[in-house]
């Protein structure tokens, strides 16, 4: 299975029905909740893609120049920037697209109660927790832990913007838990099911060096399903926090001190 069949098969035939779904939801004048009425949803989505095509470059980058995974020559296009190949930048913006715009049609038909009541425990305690993971994962780096290598890179990059996310707004994202979770825990599962299938088939394969050698059924190996669970957790918090008119009035003293200064 080359990378551009996997990518068509799996992530563009879903795209293009979330695609007409969303279409026939602006056609009709289906809006999100009032509470979620702060953005234009395509200015949103559109700008999480940028975020995930900066943001994931390097890192992505540099797994495969240090070999934590690589891809075979003869399923890509041969166009490469830097180490990684084209499908590979791709994925990113088609994956961000799929997991926006499907989070926007849950969030249009999802009942959300519309009180929302701040809790900056919750915020705290949330971002201590993964704080902790995340100091975890960066010691199997410093430690030169061969087996955690991948694990520890993942949760590296990516925990560190999930901290933030908490620590803004863990209770707004406590407010809309359904459908966050919904989305997030659909498409981390779908995607590491497709996945399993891709490595089965050689698209790419992961260093068993450099990972734990832990295997879900189908062979995909666990650090793969934690990937996709970050991955979707950055884009339905970040969507989510962004319209929530919640986030609108949390950050507008903040803005306003600014501007002050």
């Amino acid at each position: 299975m080359t990378y551009f069949g996997f990518l068509a098969i799996f992530v563009g035939i879903p795209l293009v029905i979330v695609w007409a779904i969303n279409f026939a939801d602006e056609r009709n004048n289906r809006e999100l909740p009032k509470t979620l009425q702060t953005w234009n949803p395509w200015v949103v989505i559109w700008g999480h893609v940028l975020v995930a095509v900066v943001y994931t470059t390097p890192w992505d980058n540099y797994l495969v120049a240090t070999r934590v995974w690589w891809y075979d020559p003869n399923l890509v296009t041969g166009i490469v920037f830097g180490w990684v190949p084209l499908e590979e930048y791709t994925f990113f913006v088609l994956q961000t697209l799929l997991v926006g715009i499907t989070m926007i049609i849950v969030l249009r038909r999802w009942q959300v109660p519309t009180m929302f009541v701040s809790n900056n425990g919750l915020r705290l305690h949330a971002t201590l927790i993964v704080g902790i993971i995340w100091i975890a994962s960066i010691a199997l780096l410093v430690f030169n832990v061969e087996a955690g290598t991948y694990f520890g890179l993942e949760m590296g990059w990516a925990l560190l913007p999930i901290m933030l996310q908490l620590a803004f707004g863990a209770d707004i994202l406590w407010h809309y838990r359904k459908p966050v979770l919904t989305v997030l825990i659909g498409f981390a599962l779908y995607l590491s099911a497709a996945d399993t299938l891709a490595i089965a088939s050689g698209t790419w394969t992961i260093d068993p060096a450099q990972s734990f050698n832990i295997f879900l059924p189908g062979g995909l190996p666990i650090e793969e399903l934690v990937f996709f669970f970050l991955t979707c957790t950055l884009v339905t918090f970040g969507v989510t926090l962004v319209l929530a008119e919640a986030s609108q009035e949390r950050a507008m003293p903040v803005l306003k001190f600014r501007l002050l200064r």
